[in-house]
């Protein structure tokens, strides 16, 4: 399923990094601030994976979301998105943090659109600003910040009010 939602992306290598980005452990430990969204039959529609930062609790920590294609651009990304920024402001959040490959493009126009700034690196692929090796040898990441506006991504209520 991951391989078909993410058309692919990254060949066999991008299949195994995804494949490990969702262990057990995370719905497991993490169930109280991840959610998923199942259709009428039970299938898995769309997801988000993430945590209250034990380290920095000020941060709200995305690992994983993802849409199923057929709906994305629909706006249930950013509704899991806010569902989560509320989940994790009630315990202290101010800022929302994640990272993504700086080839997913679906992905970087996502977070932009949610108000997030990308975090400077040092390098720059296909003309976005990257942490390198951030994961691992030639594993490039571009990071993303998101301050939270009293508890809500930005512009949040003028957006729900016009829908």
């Amino acid at each position: 399923m991951l391989d078909a939602w993410w058309g692919d992306f990254g060949g066999p290598d991008g299949s195994r990094q995804r494949a490990l980005l969702l262990p057990r452990l995370f719905f497991e430990h993490f169930a109280d601030s991840s959610w998923v969204v199942e259709d009428a039959d039970g299938d898995l529609r769309a997801f988000l994976v993430g945590f209250l930062s034990p380290a920095r609790p000020e941060v709200g920590y995305v690992h994983f979301a993802g849409v199923d294609p057929v709906l994305q651009r629909q706006g249930l990304a950013g509704a899991l998105y806010r569902r989560f920024a509320e989940h994790v402001t009630e315990r202290g959040a101010r800022r929302l943090s994640c990272m993504t490959s700086p080839g997913n493009t679906t992905s970087l126009r996502l977070h932009r659109g949610l108000g997030s700034t990308v975090v400077p690196g040092d390098g720059v692929v296909d003309g976005v600003p990257v942490h390198r090796d951030h994961d691992g040898p030639g594993l490039h990441r571009v990071l993303f910040a998101l301050t939270l506006e009293d508890g809500q991504l930005p512009g949040w209520r003028s957006r729900s009010s016009s829908t």
